[in-house]
């Protein structure tokens, strides 16, 4: 999946999220996750300042949790493993709450928040199933692993049956950490399909 589809995802996934029956926003003194939009990169900023206002304003007992939902990617970059950490949905935050206009002003006047998910005046609850699905996917996030490569340039291949045979890249799948590579075999160009982690670049 492109980058540009995994947002497309994310966007359709921020909107069923925002879909939520009248009745169970209607309760009160509930404790419920909302989404939070912010500008972009200032997620962590977000969240760091509001666990202070939170603090500071001593509204523990109706604002519980920020979470900002990331998942770690493995870079390579010169032979060399890098470990970072990537947001899930870029531009969002999320806040568990009991929603009231004392704890509604205080998120909303977070420096870097730009409004609630849901109308202006009613922000509108997560579902549970959604928020669980996210975090879920923040703490059990299987690792995406990128690489600096490009058709076009060799690599040794260190693992698998092709291990120590040396290859030409003719495509690249990033979204997938997989290559396809030429590899001479008994003379012929043999097209092979690898992971990032069976190659070393030359």
């Amino acid at each position: 999946m492109s980058e540009k589809d995994e947002n497309l995802v994310n966007e359709e996934l921020m909107e069923e999220m925002e879909v939520e029956t009248s009745k169970s926003s209607d309760k009160k003194n509930q404790k419920r996750w909302y989404i939070v939009h912010t500008y972009s990169g200032y997620e962590n900023k977000v969240k760091s300042n509001l666990e202070k206002r939170i603090e500071y304003m001593n509204m523990a007992d109706k604002i519980f949790r920020v979470e900002v939902p990331q998942k770690t990617v493995t870079q390579i970059k010169a032979g060399r493993k890098q470990e970072k950490e990537e947001k899930i949905f870029p531009g969002y935050v999320l806040v568990e709450m009991i929603m009231d206009e004392d704890s509604w002003y205080v998120v909303r006047h977070t420096a870097g928040v730009t409004k609630f998910v849901g109308s202006a005046k009613k922000p509108i609850p997560a579902k549970e199933s959604e928020i669980k699905k996210i975090i879920h996917r923040s703490t059990a996030q299987v690792q995406k692993v990128e690489m600096d490569i490009k058709v076009g340039e060799k690599v040794r291949i260190t693992s698998g049956p092709f291990a120590e045979f040396v290859g030409d890249i003719t495509e690249v799948y990033p979204d997938k950490a997989k290559l396809r590579a030429m590899v001479s075999i008994f003379g012929r160009e043999t097209p092979v399909e690898l992971e990032y982690k069976q190659i070393q670049k030359l």
